[in-house]
């Protein structure tokens, strides 16, 4: 099972050590979203990133700057879609995976140009109050939907192998890393901790 790390959506002191921290404890792919900072807060970010890591980060804004870092891959919020659609063939030509975002479970039928998509609020969200899960305890994902869906929203050490049993591919997390950014580390092996018991039994 795939896990997605999203960055907090404001600056964090010394947030890129954090960061490259969570690569060398094996996070698979990182999602650099701030939308509402500036492009060059997001690329002095970006410079403060081990370029190793380049090829697993995915950019929600500032596309353009992808080239410069190796970076592949890319995020397409709801209001970029048309954006995507229009670039589909060059992204292909390039090799950029591509992903967006679904808040129900019409939309999802409608991504097979994507690699994948994130879905949420899975449970109810703990970076956002009152944002609450949208999906049953007995949900179960159709398997006719074409792209690989992730799921977001409230996902913890706790409930993250419901994710599999609903037939997500994945999980991606944000408030249980970042609501406490010191212990940001510990929240995060206890996740990998979960997911190594399960493929080994």
């Amino acid at each position: 099972m795939k896990l997605i790390v999203l960055s907090s959506p404001v600056a964090l002191v010394d947030e890129h050590h954090t960061i490259n921290a969570l690569f060398e404890l094996s996070l698979q792919y990182f999602h650099l979203r701030k939308p509402n900072a500036s492009r060059e807060s997001v690329v002095k970010l970006l410079k403060q990133i081990d370029p190793r890591y380049y090829s697993r980060i995915a950019l929600h804004q500032f596309h353009e700057v992808a080239a410069d870092f190796g970076i592949k891959r890319l995020h397409f919020k709801a209001d970029l879609r048309n954006v995507f659609k229009l670039g589909l063939e060059r992204y292909a030509e390039e090799q950029y995976l591509c992903s967006t975002s679904a808040h129900s479970i019409a939309e999802l039928y409608t991504f097979e140009d994507f690699d994948y998509a994130f879905f949420s609020p899975v449970f109810s969200s703990l970076s956002k109050p009152g944002y609450l899960g949208i999906v049953p305890p007995d949900f179960a994902l159709d398997v006719r939907i074409a792209t690989e869906v992730i799921a977001l929203g409230g996902i913890t050490s706790e409930n993250i192998l419901q994710i599999k049993n609903m037939g997500f591919k994945g999980a991606a997390v944000l408030g249980t890393i970042w609501s406490d950014p010191a212990n940001a580390l510990k929240k995060f092996n206890d996740l990998i901790k979960v997911i190594a018991n399960e493929n080994y039994r």
